[in-house]
């Protein structure tokens, strides 16, 4: 994910938005070095808030614990449970 200070992010907004809408690129706007926004795709968005409506922190230590004990589910089934 690329860096831009908020004066870049002025200058340049029009060309940020578009390379984050057409290109799916992402950008996190910074002042004095530190992070501030981002700027995502729309659909990068979506699923975050999907994520989040499906899943808490502790569940997320949970599915990852299964993961790590080979237990998890696949990536198809998620994305179908989903909607994705």
């Amino acid at each position: 994910m690329e860096s831009v200070s908020t004066a870049e992010a002025r200058k340049y907004l029009a060309d940020l938005l578009n390379r984050a809408a057409y290109g799916k690129e992402r950008f996190v706007v910074t002042r004095h070095g530190k992070e501030l926004v981002a700027i995502v795709p729309a659909e990068d968005l979506e699923l975050l808030e999907r994520l989040r409506q499906f899943a808490s922190r502790k569940e997320i230590d949970e599915a990852l614990r299964e993961l790590d004990e080979g237990e998890g589910v696949t990536w198809e089934s998620l994305k179908s449970e989903l909607g994705l």
